[in-house]
């Protein structure tokens, strides 16, 4: 559902107003940003990518169509796919965690719960260690359920998915990342 003031705004961007992409910057910034230097190894780069989805949601605002989804969940789209288009090309050697012998897997979602559930201040540190052996698209899907309070629909929007696709891949990474918590651990 769009809202009167985003309906204004989007129609000032439709109209290249510098008052509307002001507003714009201002709006979903901090939004924007935060979701581009989870997925980004460093401020520098979220920067640049930050500056990209900005200049693509103005040249491309007349494809925004409310029947689809919320502008915010537009917005977040473009980010996403900014920043999964910057790390292809950038392709810099990062060895990612992978579960060869299926260990994360057989955790039951009473262990991730007991993990993840309610997490104490250094559980929260091992999470955002762990984060970073994660591939940006398992990274992703974390950062916008948990930090960005997102749903499978909006996640599943934005990641070009389905919900129970979004849902599934939501468990495989939390049972990785619970993993990785433990190796970190010992």
């Amino acid at each position: 559902m769009v809202t009167d003031i985003e309906t204004n705004l989007i129609e000032g961007l439709r109209e290249r107003s510098p008052k509307a992409q002001q507003t714009m910057v201002e709006r979903y910034g901090r939004h924007v940003f935060s979701q581009v230097v989870r997925l980004l190894p460093s401020v520098e780069d979220a920067e640049e990518v930050y500056q990209d989805v900005f200049l693509k949601v103005f040249l491309h605002i007349n494809q925004y169509d409310e029947e689809k989804s919320a502008f915010k969940t537009w917005v977040s789209r473009i980010a996403y796919n900014e920043a999964i288009t910057w790390l292809r090309h950038k392709r810099q050697e990062v060895i990612y965690f992978e579960d060869q012998d299926g260990e994360a897997e057989r955790l039951s979602e009473a262990e991730v719960e007991a993990t993840l559930g309610h997490p104490d201040p250094e559980t929260v540190q091992l999470i955002r260690a762990a984060l970073k052996h994660l591939p940006p698209d398992e990274r992703a899907i974390i950062n916008m359920f948990y930090y960005e309070e997102m749903s499978l629909k909006e996640i599943a929007f934005i990641t070009e998915s389905i919900p129970t696709t979004i849902a599934s891949k939501l468990s495989r990474t939390r049972k990785k990342l619970c993993r990785i918590i433990k190796k970190l651990q010992s």
